[in-house]
């Protein structure tokens, strides 16, 4: 069956063996997952890799939140919540904000002030969230958030709840159905270290099945100003134009570097420099359009190929979390901008092939 017919099918029921779900549980559910996995022909010529990206960008809300959010939105459901709350860095509480509205909940959602990239912003707004700003981080907007929750009815949708990480594995069963197998490699971008730490529940769960043979090596990539799983240490003021993953304190941070160092992998920091990079190339050299943020899996890569990581190959798949238009000023910083021309052929012309 094609990605296109799958994504009428709602992610629970495509994988409900595999997740804790009862005759109880609601669906609620956007169509999201089955997003492609597609093959980077030049990058992997010019690597000597089999170098796949698996496209979350292209899930309803724009990220691959909406997998675990649509799974626990349903268990919130199931609960009797009437509210959810999430602190998030934009994704989170696009998703949460979506798939509360779709549920029928009030969502409120604390963002850390001036620290949110302008079209996840908009898409928390539009959906209807009650969004606060903190003049802090969002460690300290995750901070309170599980306070609230704690105090009051609000059931909190980040990834604290290990709903999220259920419904976010099944990126991982998607990737080796694809395949045929689990990849050599899986490289992916690391802010709070829920996903990485779902795709290995994942694979180990596919393989326990019987439905894939191997495990790959994990390999997590955190921004330099942002990497506290490659310092050892707490970021207290993390900096990064991947917004996305400017997290200092990564609650999945224990499980994730269990993840990489079980499955024999590492984890690594890209400088902003290397990130935007690859996001540019990503872009004009394979038609990829992701936020910053996703970037970071591609720019590791090509940083631990350059330091003799890899086996010439060997199937390696980088996981892009976000659409590009989540943050659409950087895209545009990031390219050559717009040429203004006088309404007229001559000047067109002129502009297109010179004199």
């Amino acid at each position: 069956m094609t990605s296109s017919a799958l994504r009428g099918t709602p992610l629970i029921e495509r994988y409900r063996e595999f997740l804790p779900v009862t005759d109880a549980t609601p669906v609620i559910s956007m169509g999201e997952g089955a997003t492609p996995l597609v093959r980077l022909d030049a990058l992997s010529e010019c690597l000597e890799l089999d170098v796949h990206v698996k496209l979350e960008g292209l899930n309803p809300t724009g990220s691959f939140k909406d997998r675990g959010m649509c799974f626990a939105m349903s268990k919130a459901v199931e609960e009797g919540a009437t509210a959810v709350i999430c602190a998030s860095t934009g994704n989170t509480s696009a998703a949460a904000a979506a798939y509360a509205a779709r549920a029928g909940l009030t969502c409120a959602v604390i963002i850390p002030g001036g620290k949110i990239a302008l079209g996840k912003l908009a898409q928390a707004l539009i959906y209807g969230a009650k969004v606060l700003a903190v003049d802090g981080n969002f460690d300290d907007a995750l901070r309170i958030v599980r306070e609230l929750s704690e105090k009051h009815p609000i059931a909190l949708v980040n990834s604290l709840n290990p709903f999220r990480l259920e419904g976010q594995k099944t990126a991982a069963f998607e990737v080796c159905d694809a395949l045929g197998d689990a990849p050599d490699v899986l490289c992916i971008p690391v802010g709070n270290a829920g996903n990485i730490s779902a795709y290995w529940m994942g694979f180990n769960e596919y393989r326990d099945a019987g439905r894939s043979t191997g495990l790959p090596r994990m390999m997590g990539f955190q921004a330099e100003g942002s990497a506290p799983l490659v310092r050892g240490e707490v970021v207290t003021a993390p900096e990064t134009v991947a917004t996305a993953i400017r997290i200092g304190n990564p609650v999945r941070g224990e499980q994730a570097m269990a993840a990489m160092t079980e499955s024999g992998g590492g984890v690594d920091s890209v400088t902003d420099e290397e990130i935007l990079a690859a996001y540019r190339m990503l872009a004009s050299s394979e038609g990829v359009f992701c936020e910053p943020s996703s970037a970071s899996s591609v720019a590791g890569l090509i940083k631990a190929q350059a330091a003799g990581r890899f086996t010439k190959g060997e199937r390696v798949v980088c996981v892009l979390t976000g659409n590009g238009l989540k943050d659409p000023d950087t895209a545009i910083s990031q390219s050559g901008g717009v040429v203004e021309i006088p309404a007229d052929y001559a000047a067109a012309e002129k502009a297109l092939y010179g004199d």
